[in-house]
């Protein structure tokens, strides 16, 4: 739990800072459950220039509570909570000094949402809370007042936590967390999951990840964990302590995720998906009277147009696709022999395998079914559901590679390069990553693909 904050003063000397006013967003790492705004009586002059730059005058603050009186407060909605603000450190000085003023040793973990920007966002032209949210597209009302730059600060916090794949403010959050009776440990943790789809991760009594899982329904999947007779789920369920999640809005980010962050964090009791999870690939060449033809193989070599779990699957497939495409059956190496295929002698073949239809105009139907099922070379984003109602997902493609996954709310964040580059979690474009896709693809033809232009500005 995260108790987000931005804090107002009115400036002067080091430590002798009043506030002026105060926002705290108590969040759970996927929304805002509780909040406190309100402004401050200092007791002391405000500095003009923070007047100006504020716009918090003397006069609003006369009759705004003192800090003792919003201080209990302050207390309850911190408590149990890992404080996060954008330069945290000063945030929690104020915080400690106004406390100590009054006799009481407030202590909390803290995070510092500048330091983790330069972690995880490297390159940026500017950390500051203004600048830095305004590169990546997030919106951001009343700056220099607590509410607004708190609300920005929950916005960046939840986009830096999406880009830590090695989930390090995850695992720090869960290790604080206090720890629950064994015989009633399960069932806590399921009251505390949502039916949503996501990634979902076990933690043990030290907060390291033991199993990463993915489900359109995280509360549903992982019951299923906590009341499986196997070996495998009775061992998990003595060693977990702690069931952690991150909505991500839609299966195949969902998918993504999952296949990224074993790989990643190597989970003991994820094995499956270390090695690759699919075996075939639709190849394609071209013949000496310059007919392309399509035909399944093992994965691994260059040029593939699309990748199979299995050869059955991917027969399967390329059989539909002659349908679809009115190809032939001969020329996708379906059907073996010598003179026509038998699609020609039921008039479902043009006749490619007697060379009666020109290779030029076969050849369109073959280039057609592989610019749809392969994204070489293609700069675009795959637009899914987001985490809420007003978002969106975008999975970046760019030159033919995968290049992540990002969040957005505005339609403008889409429209420039630079912000799309920013608000993307990079991932790996490994082979498990470009099947997921495709496969995906092939069984959703429902999501939106937007075609980038490489030189947006």
């Amino acid at each position: 739990m995260y108790a987000v904050l931005d804090i107002e003063t009115t400036g002067g000397k080091f430590n002798e800072e009043g506030i002026t006013e105060i926002a705290i967003y108590k969040f759970d790492g996927h929304k805002v459950i509780d909040q406190f705004i309100s402004l401050v009586n200092p007791e002391r002059p405000i500095q003009p220039f923070v007047v100006k730059l504020t716009g918090i005058s003397n006069d609003m603050l006369r009759n705004a509570p003192k800090f003792y009186e919003v201080a209990r407060r302050i207390v309850e909605i911190t408590s149990d909570c890992i404080l996060v603000a954008h330069n945290a450190k000063f945030d929690y000085r104020i915080l400690r000094t106004e406390f100590r003023r009054l006799g009481f040793n407030f202590e909390k973990k803290s995070l510092c949402t500048v330091e983790l920007s330069q972690k995880l966002m490297p390159g940026q032209k500017s950390y500051s809370l203004g600048k830095l949210v305004r590169a990546l597209g997030i919106p951001l009302s009343d700056r220099h007042r607590a509410s607004g730059d708190a609300q920005a600060t929950v916005k960046l916090f939840k986009m830096l936590m999406a880009k830590d794949v090695e989930k390090n403010i995850l695992k720090d959050a869960v290790r604080l967390e206090p720890k629950r009776r064994l015989d009633t440990k399960l069932i806590y943790i399921l009251e505390d999951l949502p039916g949503t789809t996501g990634v979902y991760y076990f933690h043990d009594k030290d907060g390291e990840i033991i199993y990463i899982g993915k489900s359109k329904n995280i509360k549903k999947r992982v019951t299923q964990h906590f009341t499986s007779e196997q070996h495998k789920a009775r061992q998990m369920q003595k060693e977990v302590t702690s069931v952690s999640y991150e909505a991500t809005g839609n299966e195949l980010a969902a998918l993504l995720k999952e296949n990224q962050e074993i790989k990643q964090n190597k989970p003991k009791y994820n094995k499956a998906l270390k090695g690759n999870i699919f075996s075939h690939a639709l190849y394609h060449t071209t013949d000496d009277n310059g007919y392309i033809h399509l035909k399944i193989g093992k994965a691994g070599r260059k040029g593939s147009v699309t990748t199979f779990s299995s050869a059955k699957r991917g027969k399967n497939v390329l059989e539909k696709w002659v349908e679809e495409y009115k190809l032939c059956k001969k020329l996708c190496h379906l059907e073996k022999t010598e003179g026509p295929c038998f699609q020609y002698t039921i008039e479902n073949c043009h006749g490619a395998c007697i060379e009666k239809e020109p290779a030029s105009t076969y050849n369109e139907h073959v280039r057609e079914l592989i610019d749809s099922h392969s994204y070489k070379n293609q700069n675009m984003l795959l637009i899914a559901p987001g985490r809420e109602i007003d978002e969106k997902c975008a999975l970046f493609i760019e030159d033919g590679e995968f290049k992540g996954i990002g969040y957005y709310n505005l339609n403008h964040q889409i429209k420039n390069m630079e912000i799309i580059k920013s608000i993307i979690t990079p991932m790996k474009n490994d082979r498990d990553a470009q099947h997921i896709i495709q496969s995906y693809l092939r069984r959703n033809r429902r999501i939106k693909i937007l075609q980038l232009d490489p030189q947006t500005k």
